[in-house]
């Protein structure tokens, strides 16, 4: 299950790392995904990445900070289809709007996300 939850970090990364280099590729995925199956698939994402979290977190660092992580990405899951598309592209086209600093400073924190989560889940090195 570590292994999964490395996945999740490491995909979590690459995606923060393309935001803050290539912003306007991550609005075109987005505008991509906005419909009705797209958000299906994005809600099983996210159900899948939650499963993982709360699976890995009695053998990590911070277990009941991943509990809560992964409750709240589960939480998000299950609500992401009756969210709608229109609202969610709604949502897209505001953020857009706001130029490519905000994704850029959401990447960051997805990059810091990403990188916490791949420190939580290996295991600690104490000298013996």
């Amino acid at each position: 299950m570590r292994y999964s939850a490395l996945l999740v970090a490491a995909f979590i990364v690459v995606v923060g790392i393309t935001g803050v280099f290539a912003p306007d590729r991550l609005f075109a995925i987005g505008r991509y995904v906005v419909t009705p199956a797209g958000l299906y698939a994005i809600a099983a994402v996210r159900i899948a990445v939650a499963i993982v979290l709360i699976m890995v977190a009695p053998r990590s660092r911070v277990p009941r900070l991943l509990r809560v992580l992964g409750a709240a990405v589960l939480l998000a899951g299950l609500m992401t289809p009756l969210f709608g598309a229109e609202r969610a592209r709604a949502i897209l086209d505001w953020e857009a709007a706001q130029g490519p600093g905000l994704i850029r400073a959401c990447a960051f924190l997805a990059v810091a996300l990403g990188g916490f989560l791949a420190f939580a889940v290996t295991p600690s090195r104490r000298p013996v």
